[in-house]
């Protein structure tokens, strides 16, 4: 039976025995939220700017789905930095990876929140499509990041995954990098081989079989770029669609496979896009990076 709604607020989330401590970072921590506010009331623009086509209804289910899995007695969440080195930076304790699990010994996706490395999106952004990914047999992890640190952070995390990719049930080969706009920029530049060695400072890391990215400006294009599944509005005042469409051009022209798709009428930050002419592109861009995968074996 689920036990958010909403009308639950957002204290009752954070405090709720399931999520243990880290309840808090279920929602912008660089942002400020009254927590007395309910569900409903802060699936708005006011709350997540940059964004729309903000659904209360999925921050439920995400929720909902969250605390079963953890009241069940699954680990959700993982801290990404030792508490030693928490307590040496204290900026790190606003880190860490939730984890939706999919298939035991299937490939990963990693997906970082855009928010203009101001605040990180994860409750509209990146935990809907990792639960949605979930939800397609992949493990998915949804990135807590700090906007000041953004890419020691998504090292970090990488190199976490992988060095305790059996113990969490994934395949250290075929992985993808999933992002929207400030995402999209981390994916991306975690997906290019030179980038992966640069923010993670090792050479033993595979590189990603795909990078899935949403509505972003980031235009630098590399023969090392992993192959790249690009969507966005023509109406997105934020990144704008030609820019994106040319960049996949010139990747393609690189010789690295892509993907693109433009949804008239949709602005930045449309999520899922669920009940707009741009639902169903997370199906597309799983189908991508299920090719993409296939090809590298």
């Amino acid at each position: 039976m689920n036990k958010f709604t909403r009308q639950t607020t957002v204290r009752q989330v954070i405090n709720d025995p399931a999520f243990g401590d880290f309840g808090r970072l279920l929602f912008p921590v660089d942002r400020p939220i009254d927590p007395d506010q309910s569900l409903a009331a802060i699936s708005n623009e006011r709350t997540f700017i940059w964004y729309s086509e903000i659904d209360a209804d999925t921050t439920v289910d995400v929720l909902n789905d969250l605390q079963a899995r953890a009241s069940a007695g699954e680990q959700i969440f993982y801290p990404i930095y030792s508490a030693v080195e928490q307590r040496q930076d204290p900026s790190r304790r606003n880190t860490g990876l939730f984890f939706f699990r999919g298939q035991p010994e299937k490939e990963f996706a990693l997906v970082n929140a855009g928010g203009g490395f101001m605040y990180v999106a994860a409750l509209h952004d990146s935990f809907p499509q990792a639960l949605t990914i979930s939800r397609h047999g992949h493990p998915a992890f949804a990135l807590i990041y700090r906007p000041d640190h953004p890419f020691e952070d998504l090292g970090r995390a990488l190199s976490f995954i992988e060095d305790h990719a059996e113990t969490l049930g994934v395949k250290r080969t075929g992985y993808s990098l999933w992002g929207g706009s400030a995402g999209a920029r981390m994916a991306a530049i975690g997906g290019n081989r030179k980038g992966l060695r640069q923010i993670t400072g090792r050479t033993d890391l595979p590189a990603a079989a795909a990078v899935i990215m949403q509505y972003t400006g980031y235009d630098t294009v590399s023969k090392d770029d992993a192959p790249t599944y690009a969507c966005v509005g023509d109406r997105d005042g934020i990144a704008w669609w030609q820019g994106m469409k040319d960049r996949l051009a010139r990747l393609d022209r690189s010789g690295v496979p892509t993907e693109f798709h433009m949804y008239p009428g949709r602005r930045h930050g449309f999520g899922l896009g669920l009940h707009t002419n741009a639902e169903g592109w997370i199906e597309d861009a799983l189908a991508f990076w299920e090719r993409m995968t296939i090809q590298n074996l």
